[in-house]
């Protein structure tokens, strides 16, 4: 299984893991295709994220789940401490919020190089929200 996450700039493939999170690429895939806005994190490091808080997501157990993900990890975050979302680490990425630590479910691999992961990352920093697309 894989997925698409698009900008004008960026394509990405991910392989998702059904046999890791079950319910959570479940989830994932009933909200496809997804068009959204793509930012920089506010406190979890080198990472992006899309707010999915107004999507109404069935109840999700905890699965697979890290508050420390790799690069190129996609974590989905059902909302149980603080708002729901999609992260995807771009670098060193300890997944956070006011709330404290978070652990999401890492639903999916990017296969992306470093450097371009570091870029996506810095354009989100510097520029602002990216038109995205999953898929």
């Amino acid at each position: 299984m894989t997925l698409t996450l698009e900008t004008d700039e960026y394509r990405f493939e991910a392989e998702l893991h059904p046999e890791a999170a079950p319910e959570s690429v479940a989830a994932l895939e009933e909200l496809l295709p997804l068009e959204s806005e793509l930012m920089h994190v506010r406190w979890s490091g080198h990472a992006t994220w899309i707010n999915i808080d107004e999507i109404d997501l069935p109840e999700i157990p905890r699965e697979n789940h890290t508050v420390y993900p790799s690069r190129g990890d996609i974590l989905l975050y059902p909302g149980y401490k603080n708002e729901q979302e999609i992260l995807v680490a771009c670098g060193p990425t300890c997944f956070k919020s006011p709330a404290g630590e978070l652990a999401g479910n890492h639903v999916g691999t990017l296969d992306a190089d470093a450097e371009t992961l570091a870029e996506l990352e810095e354009k989100t920093l510097r520029e602002g929200v990216l038109d995205v697309r999953l898929e």
